[in-house]
């Protein structure tokens, strides 16, 4: 009987552990880049009522759930076109640009391309929007060029531009991506960013797919996640009654031995 308090609140307690991953993903349904996560449970020790330990029947009893984890799927949502030639959108799934902490010189991934000019020091380097510095090919921070010209110089300087973009070959610093072998280990650590865990490597990707001027959308799919919630309300409301049974059984019970 006290097995059936226990695992209808262990019940209740996974399905607000659910709701708070569903309500996380809706809150940034207009957060570009963001990717949903998705609350993964696992049964807890099972035992056979009329057999041996080891037997399999269809008399087992379970000892409830509970959320495991959490994963993310990085595949691509829809993408918005933007007036800002520093804005970028991946194209293929698993992909990601790599970032780091000017202050701490940690490392993390993130799908969000919105990126802008800001100086430090003498120089202007591309960075997000939460002040993390976009690294190139080679791990280091990319540069952004902000030329300075007037009326006349301008179409001469766009034609050298273009020469120089003609001549750049594999070590010219530029925008990379980078690739992970297991991308759902990827650690969360907010603002639509990622970090490996130990041991995990990222692979820089060789042929990367970017469209310019635009950005990713949230991957949030409001249909799913509503489905989800009143799913995980009903499923909440059923343990609840469960625990609530439990009680009125228990209580007739005591009534009986007097």
């Amino acid at each position: 009987m006290y097995q059936s308090f226990y695992t209808g609140a262990l019940g209740a307690g996974s399905c607000m552990a659910k709701m708070s991953v569903i309500s996380n993903n809706i809150a940034n349904i207009n957060n570009d880049g963001f990717k949903p996560k998705t609350a993964a449970f696992s049964d807890l020790l099972q035992f056979n009522l009329n057999d041996s330990e080891t037997a399999v029947t269809e008399l087992m009893s379970g000892n409830g759930v509970r959320m495991q984890r959490t994963y993310t799927s990085f595949g691509t949502s829809a993408f918005a076109s933007t007036t800002s030639d520093l804005d970028y959108a991946i194209v293929k799934p698993n992909q990601f640009f790599m970032v780091q902490d000017p202050a701490t010189g940690d490392i993390t991934y993130t799908r969000s391309g919105r990126f802008h000019r800001s100086k430090m020091g003498d120089e202007f380097f591309l960075m997000t929007e939460g002040g993390k510095l976009v690294l190139d090919q080679n791990g280091q921070p990319l540069r952004a060029q902000v030329p300075e010209m007037n009326e006349d110089e301008e179409e001469d300087e766009i034609e050298a531009i273009d020469d120089v973009e003609e001549e750049e070959d594999e070590n010219t610093p530029r925008i990379s991506l980078y690739t992970f072998t297991h991308p759902s280990r990827l650690l969360s650590v907010g603002d639509n960013e990622y970090a490996a865990p130990e041991g995990m490597e990222p692979i820089r990707v060789e042929d990367p797919q970017l469209m310019t001027n635009a950005v990713e959308r949230s991957g949030t799919d409001l249909s799913k996640e509503m489905v989800r919630m009143i799913e995980c309300q009903r499923a909440y409301s059923y343990a609840l009654k469960m625990v609530v049974t439990s009680d009125e059984i228990e209580t007739t019970i005591n009534s009986l031995r007097g």
